[in-house]
């Protein structure tokens, strides 16, 4: 799954470990989800939508071949 979770950090100058606080997860749960080796759980993703006032679809999208 691609995500663009990385870019929406940087654009609130939020490290790893800032948004792993918020989100009540580890740095390392933040960057597998960014690096693309761990896709959320749906709370999860649901939590991370809220937190940037986006639907979940504007943050994660499939892999396309």
């Amino acid at each position: 799954m691609k995500n663009r979770l990385k870019v929406l950090r940087a654009d609130r100058d939020w490290t790893q470990a800032d948004l792993a606080d918020r989100l009540h997860v580890t740095r390392q749960t933040i960057n597998a989800i960014e690096k693309g080796k761990y896709d959320p759980s749906l709370p999860l993703a649901f939590k991370i939508a809220a937190l940037f006032g986006l639907p979940i679809e504007e943050i994660f999208s499939p892999e396309t071949d």
